[in-house]
């Protein structure tokens, strides 16, 4: 997977990581721990933002809303 990749390769130790995902229904599955144990010395959000492929298409409010909730102005 292209994310996991990413963070194999790149330290993001002392930073912030906001999960967000589309999904066909398996949700996050295991994608939090699994960005935890590539990123030991990153905080990782747990309350990440899934959205499911039949809602992507009304989903902009919801995503925009998100970011304004975790990116600071």
């Amino acid at each position: 997977m292209a994310m996991y990749t990413f963070l194999e390769e790149n330290d993001l130790s002392g930073r912030t990581i906001v999960p967000f995902n589309t999904h066909g229904g398996s949700g996050l599955s295991s994608t939090v721990s699994t960005i935890e144990e590539l990123q030991p010395n990153a905080t990782v959000a747990t309350d990440a933002l899934r959205i499911s492929r039949a809602e992507v298409a009304d989903s902009q409010s919801e995503v925009i809303d998100r970011l304004g909730e975790v990116v600071p102005e």
